[in-house]
């Protein structure tokens, strides 16, 4: 006879809930944004430009927690689509800096009250009460797990 591990439940498991809750999250934001066609890492990185101006990929990349070897490929896209641009650092030729353009920042306003929608659409199941302690213990979670993730998020 074989030893059969039992299977775990995964409605036992916070990560799974999570995990679940991610993907309900960017359905939802596809949903409020879709008449801007941007993407939630695309939406990170162009608020983070737009209040950074200036900032380097990987300054970028750490800053919204996002992998250091595909940042570039949504600068790419957020270069063709008009909303940022790259220039060469005067500090260092290699490093790239990066600025919203006009049709960028235009975009990021246009687009907040949808991405804002959107937070509240994920939170409208919880209580009104339990809603910032919710938010609060998420960012407890984060914080306290964040050098294990594959892209942590560095506050500078």
């Amino acid at each position: 006879m074989t030893d059969v591990t039992p299977s775990l439940p995964l409605t036992d498991l916070p990560g799974h809930h999570i995990r679940r809750l991610q993907q309900i999250a960017v359905g939802l934001f596809m949903e409020e944004t879709q008449a801007f066609g941007l993407t939630p890492v695309q939406f990170a990185a162009l608020n983070a430009v737009v209040a950074q101006p200036g900032i380097d990929q990987r300054t970028l990349a750490a800053s919204i927690g996002f992998d250091t070897s595909t940042i570039g490929g949504v600068v790419d896209r957020l270069e063709a689509h008009g909303w940022v641009r790259r220039q060469v650092s005067p500090d260092d030729r290699r490093a790239r800096l990066l600025h919203a353009t006009p049709e960028g920042a235009t975009l990021l306003r246009q687009v907040s009250p949808s991405v804002l929608r959107t937070q509240q659409r994920i939170l409208a199941p919880l209580p009104e009460a339990q809603r910032q302690e919710f938010v609060r213990m998420l960012s407890v979670l984060v914080e306290a797990n964040n050098d294990a993730s594959r892209a942590p998020r560095s506050v500078e």
